[in-house]
This record gives C-alpha cells, sequence and structure tokens, in this order.
C-alpha cells in the first residue's frame, strides 16, 4: 500500500493566523484550522518527508509518525523549513542519520542556518544525543532513484525565491509547493497518470508569486491526476468555498487527509 498524508494544510500564517484570524474562513468548521504546510509519503514502504513546517512535531503527533527515511526540501522559506530541528526525535526513534535532498542553492541555505544538524555519510554519529541529517544535492531534471523510488525534481516557475517539486516513480504522485507556472518541457516528465498531485492555492485569485484557482483548473484538466490536493492555503480560502470549485477529483486539503492506493 502507498499513501500521501497531509500534515498540515495552509500557508505561512496558519489559519486562524495572528493577523487576520479566520479571515474568509467559517470558524464553524474545523477542516478551516490548518497547520503551516507539509506532507509525509510513503511508496512502497519507502517513507519521505516534504518539508519541516514550523507545526512539525504537532504534525507528526496528530499522524502518528515516528520515522522517515528522507526529507525532501521544497523551498528554505521559514513555514517549510525552520521545523528541522524536531527531526532529532525521528533521530532517537530510529538511532540512525535521515537522507536528506534539497537543490545546491536550497542546500546553501540550510548549511548556513542549521549546519549543526547536518553530518557525513558514514561519519561516526550518535543520534541519540544530537540530530543527523545526511546531505544530498541534485539536478534540477535528472531523476534519481532513492531506495526504488524514481525521484525526478523539477525548478517551479514565478515564487520570490527557488522552489523544487518532485515527480515520483514518473508521476505517481507529483509534489508542487509554492508557484506561479510550470514549464511545458517539466510537465512532460509526468508520464503517467498521477494517483496525487499535490498543488497550492494560497488565495483564489493568486498573487505575483502564486498561482490561483483557475491555474489550478486548468493544471487539472491538462496533467488528469485521479486526485489532485489544494493545498497551503490562506485564510482567504474558506474549505467549502473552495471545494465548491472543484472539478472531477479536485478535492481541498485539510490537516490529516489521507489518500491511499
Amino acid at each position: 500500500m502507498s499513501r500521501v498524508v497531509i500534515l498540515g494544510s495552509g500557508a505561512a500564517p496558519g489559519v486562524p493566523s495572528l493577523s487576520n484570524g479566520f479571515g474568509d474562513c467559517n470558524p464553524d468548521n474545523p477542516k478551516n484550522i490548518r497547520l503551516r504546510a507539509g506532507t509525509y509519503i510513503e511508496l512502497d514502504g519507502v517513507k519521505l518527508l516534504i518539508d519541516t513546517s514550523p507545526d512539525l512535531r504537532t504534525q507528526l503527533l496528530n499522524s502518528h509518525i515516528r520515522e522517515t527515511d528522507a526529507v525532501l526540501y521544497t523551498h528554505v522559506h521559514a513555514d517549510h523549513l525552520h521545523g528541522i530541528d524536531d527531526l532529532r526525535e525521528i533521530n532517537r526513534i530510529t538511532e540512525k542519520a535521515i537522507d536528506t535532498f534539497a537543490s545546491p542553492k536550497n542546500m546553501e541555505y540550510i548549511r548556513l542556518r542549521f549546519d549543526y544538524l547536518l553530518t557525513k555519510e558514514g561519519a561516526n554519529i550518535n543520534p541519540i544525543y544530537k540530530a543527523a541529517l545526511i546531505p544530498h544535492e541534485f539536478e534540477y531534471n535528472k531523476s534519481f532513484i532513492y531506495k526504488g523510488v524514481k525521484i525526478t525534481p523539477i525548478l517551479l516557475e514565478g515564487h520570490n525565491i527557488e522552489v523544487s517539486g518532485y515527480i515520483f516513480n514518473d508521476g505517481e504522485v507529483v509534489h508542487v509547493a509554492d508557484f506561479h507556472h510550470i514549464k511545458e518541457e517539466d510537465l512532460a516528465l509526468i508520464k503517467r497518470q498521477p494517483e496525487v498531485l499535490i498543488m497550492p492555492l494560497t488565495t483564489p485569485k493568486g498573487t505575483k508569486f502564486h498561482a490561483s484557482m483557475e491555474d489550478l483548473l486548468n493544471y487539472n484538466a491538462q496533467i488528469k491526476p485521479k486526485k489532485m490536493v489544494i493545498n497551503h492555503m490562506a485564510s482567504e480560502c474558506d474549505y467549502d468555498a473552495i471545494k465548491a470549485q472543484c472539478v472531477g477529483g479536485m478535492v481541498p486539503a485539510y490537516d490529516g487527509l489521507e489518500i491511499s492506493w
């Protein structure tokens, strides 16, 4: 069995946010309470974590997840990175280092901010007392195999910082983080109908750095996944209002949403 778990479905401020509260979201709907974005993917027993939000500890406890083989980073904004120190608890549980993947540019930022967490493969470590992450850098559009899972990183376009997307097993799962558009040559790397396509919305009308609901509808029609999960929603995105605009297999995310196949 394979599965995707949405650990957190919110954008950087979460919902409710300190500045805007619930905003346009109905406070009586628990699906409008959102931790910052994060995703857990399990493919044929290989356990992968996408990003480490500041809410990671709560997310892992809520979803009863106690280990991961690897972490893959999309970008280094705080809402996607700054829960990295919570990985030390997984080190303590498994007594193993965790493989950590990012683009060279994003890994440079991780080294700058969290160098104390990184170690070398094969180093004499004691992860019970110190978090141990083994850094791996990749090239965009160059696939690599990790424990039998084929991973193809792509460079997403239009955000205000470099952002990586991931195509797993030629498209079995496709994970897209903050973006405005995806190049056609990158879409062509999706060779099969995705079981799950994860895409961020942030706000329904989009922004200079974020795609809109209209954009997501177009990508859904173009890629034709079995299930498209709309993630990374800010307080402008009421769950029921977004759901009413969904077509086909599109669904708005909520914290703890699980899809298996």
